[in-house]
């Protein structure tokens, strides 16, 4: 069976819908399929080793996520991430990541602070190593510990669907030179801050680490 990973469980025809629809959605992010290229059901049906009709289903989702188009007379269409919807996320990550960061200080458990510092210290490893792939890695398990903190699964949703579809504007903006170090410093400054569970310097320095971000996708927007 196609790379093995649809075995039917109790869960049914859902979890099907559910395990292809990710695996679509990650081929498309990881540029598998580009902007414009037709999905045909049966061929992925056929790649996956499975029956077209919960293929089409996943389609049906990630149309609904907007990742696809289905358009009249052509099918299927991939949309993938724009560079305006990478702009928009920034835009709203700015808005809101200052506070995640003051709810995140207040709320943080020990062993939660514990995960920060030890994503950090994989980053500034990974950093030295000049893997942008694991750097990147441990980039994003560093946020997401600290939506985690805030303990509001709302928030903590949002953002890490955020993180998810940024996953490769980030490792292309690492590329640019100079910015993985930068990205470290900023990481540094944002850890330093929890630590002294300093409110106001975690919020500062998080959204000026998102905001730099925001930067550097614009000058990759720009070539």
């Amino acid at each position: 069976m196609g790379r093995d990973l649809l075995n039917e469980d109790n869960a049914g025809r859902l979890s099907l819908t559910s395990k292809i629809f990710n695996i679509i959605r990650d081929d498309i992010l990881n540029g598998k399929y580009s902007e414009g290229e037709k999905l045909v059901e049966a061929k992925l049906a056929e790649e996956l080793g499975v029956s077209r009709t919960p293929v089409r289903e996943a389609l049906k989702q990630l149309e609904l996520d907007g990742m696809v188009e289905n358009i009249p007379n052509r099918g299927v269409i991939v949309k993938g991430i724009t560079k305006q919807d990478i702009q928009d996320i920034f835009t709203i990550r700015t808005a809101i990541e200052g506070i995640a960061a003051a709810w995140a200080v207040e709320r943080i458990t020990e062993e939660e602070l514990q995960d920060l510092k030890e994503a950090y210290e994989l980053m500034e490893f990974y950093a030295f190593k000049k893997d942008i792939e694991k750097f990147a890695e441990f980039n994003t398990k560093f946020h997401e510990t600290i939506y985690k903190a805030t303990k509001s699964r709302y928030l903590e949703q949002v953002l890490k669907d955020f993180q998810y579809y940024m996953k490769q504007s980030r490792k292309k903006s690492l590329q640019i030179e100079g910015r993985m170090e930068d990205a470290l410093r900023e990481h540094k400054e944002i850890l330093d801050a929890f630590l002294e569970r300093n409110k106001e310097r975690a919020e500062k320095a998080l959204t000026t680490h998102v905001n730099n971000s925001k930067k550097n996708a614009e000058k990759l927007g720009k070539n």
